[in-house]
């Protein structure tokens, strides 16, 4: 099953951003691993496109909520009313209650919305007026942000970018992909004509699937030591405890997605300035690459 059904995927997905088939598998990777994702880009690069193509093939309910400037908790969380009739209040929920949340350009929303979304993506929770609401699985937060040098942007805190297992930049597309782009634009094409590949359930058994992928004692020294280094850089916080499993997560979904049942340190590798770089870079995103790059380079995998 596992063979088809990821490639399957892969290939539907890349009908939907052509020419970009290594940030496709990066975000597959960040969702079989139960992560958040982060995708930073520049407007109109496909962001939006990406993760209702990712919610639509994995059988997801989902919802796009955009963030400005004046939005407030309780426009994603939801909202008390008063009953009359009843004598009491009822909970009318948010656009959260849905299994995959597309918060786009989340720079653009104040610090307090934001937070709104810390709780539901640590513990798949939500808690209003006292209330606490569970969420429903698989639940998972895409956020999309334009880089934080446009104007009109709030930069994201750290606590809020350790929550996000994953960041991925989409990038210009190759010169063929734009124009095969342009030349097939077809109106009335939209991705809820695509089929679903998956359903939420199967989605849940290949997560159970991952997480049985094997990491010898070696590989999880490895993943150890590029986190000491991390912490070691002078200009920079290190790595936190959360992104160590963020890290081993993401490298079993990698390795899963390669049809392997254990890790190699080309896996973490292949993932570790993804999961690495939001976390370790001062304020410019160069900076941040140079970061992960150096700590890669420093790090010998002895296995």
């Amino acid at each position: 099953m596992h063979n088809s059904t990821i490639n399957n995927l892969l290939q539907q997905l890349e009908t939907v951003l052509l020419g970009k088939p290594h940030q496709i598998k990066l975000a597959l990777t960040c969702i079989l691993a139960r992560g958040h994702l982060l995708i930073e880009d520049l407007p109109g690069m496909g962001k939006t496109s990406l993760s209702h193509g990712l919610a639509h093939s994995l059988g997801l309910s989902y919802q796009r909520v955009q963030f400005t400037s004046d939005m407030l908790p309780a426009d994603i969380l939801g909202v008390s009313i008063f009953d009359k009739s009843q004598a009491q209040f009822n909970f009318h929920p948010g656009p959260i209650f849905n299994q995959m949340i597309l918060a786009d350009e989340i720079n653009r929303a104040s610090p307090k919305t934001q937070s709104a979304l810390l709780e539901a993506m640590a513990e798949q929770q939500i808690t209003v007026d006292g209330a606490t609401y569970s969420l429903p699985q698989p639940f998972f937060v895409i956020a999309t942000q334009n880089p934080t040098e446009q104007s009109g942007t709030f930069s994201l805190p750290e606590s809020q970018l350790d929550r996000f297992m994953m960041r991925i930049s989409i990038g210009y597309p190759a010169p063929e992909a734009e124009l095969a782009m342009l030349k097939n634009q077809d109106p009335n094409q939209s991705i809820a004509d695509l089929p679903e590949c998956l359903s939420a359930t199967s989605l849940q058994a290949l997560q159970k699937q991952v997480d049985d992928v094997c990491a010898s004692d070696a590989l999880l020294k490895y993943i150890l030591a590029l986190v000491n280094t991390s912490r070691d850089q002078a200009q920079s916080p290190g790595l936190s405890p959360r992104a160590s499993i963020a890290i081993l997560q993401a490298a079993k979904a990698w390795a899963f997605i390669n049809q392997r049942t254990y890790i190699v340190p080309e896996d973490v590798q292949a993932i570790f300035p993804h999961v690495a770089e939001h976390r370790i870079r001062q304020h410019s995103q160069q900076q941040g690459e140079a970061v992960s790059d150096k700590i890669l380079n420093q790090v010998n995998p002895i296995l």
